[in-house]
């Protein structure tokens, strides 16, 4: 079971502590406002109040022994770079820390952040690709170029097989999954059939993606 520290319980730090905990891990929570850690306690085996840009209230957290730490802060960016620093010189094994900007990425990274995270940017992005078409569904970015994608089966290929296609060599693509009323078969074999009510979690370039829903 992995442990996390979460540093900010602002609405980004509940969303996270909540999936979190979904996958059952281990959750201690920081913020200076008691009220911010109350409705969280249920999710998390230990809560604690303090100002994180403090060395000496830092270092009682023994941030090594998380597997990663996540730095959440939302209402100053220069503690947000002081608490990724703090967090790598007393051991922490990853930080992730939240950005809302690519300057602010960079100033990060460079004070220690492993990964920074962009939840508006993100998830706004995630929302234009599902509205700019009605054959997407929801999408996972892998990369500035690749995607998993969840779309609508075209009319064409409905009663025909990933074989009789040649699916991959014909749209460079890759499927991942079928999707049925929620039910979801991974890895379907070449004689899988396509059909109306089915959606394809595919994988590959944004481009040939597109040209597929379009």
């Amino acid at each position: 079971m992995k442990s996390f520290l979460i540093i900010g319980m602002g609405s980004f730090g509940h969303h996270l502590c909540r999936s979190l905990a979904k996958q059952r891990c281990e959750i201690m929570i920081v913020d200076e406002k008691q009220e911010n850690l109350e409705d969280m306690l249920r999710y998390v085996t230990s809560a604690k109040i303090g100002d994180c840009t403090n060395p000496d209230v830092m270092q009682s957290f023994d941030v090594a022994s998380f597997d990663a730490c996540f730095v959440s802060v939302g209402n100053s960016f220069q503690n947000s770079l002081q608490i990724t620093n703090l967090l790598k010189e007393q051991g922490a094994k990853k930080v992730y820390s939240k950005a809302d900007e690519d300057i602010q990425a960079k100033f990060l990274l460079r004070n220690g952040a492993d990964e920074v995270i962009y939840p508006e940017k993100e998830g706004a992005e995630r929302i234009a690709i599902r509205a700019s078409s009605d054959n997407i569904f929801d999408c996972i970015e892998l990369s500035d170029e690749y995607y998993i994608m969840e779309i609508q089966p075209r009319q064409e290929w409905l009663g025909k097989t990933i074989f009789e296609l040649d699916f991959r060599k014909k749209y460079h693509l890759n499927i991942m999954a079928t999707k049925n009323k929620e039910k979801l078969f991974p890895m379907p074999d070449l004689e899988y059939k396509f059909c109306l009510e089915d959606h394809l979690m595919v994988m590959g370039q944004i481009e040939d993606i597109r040209r597929v829903t379009k």
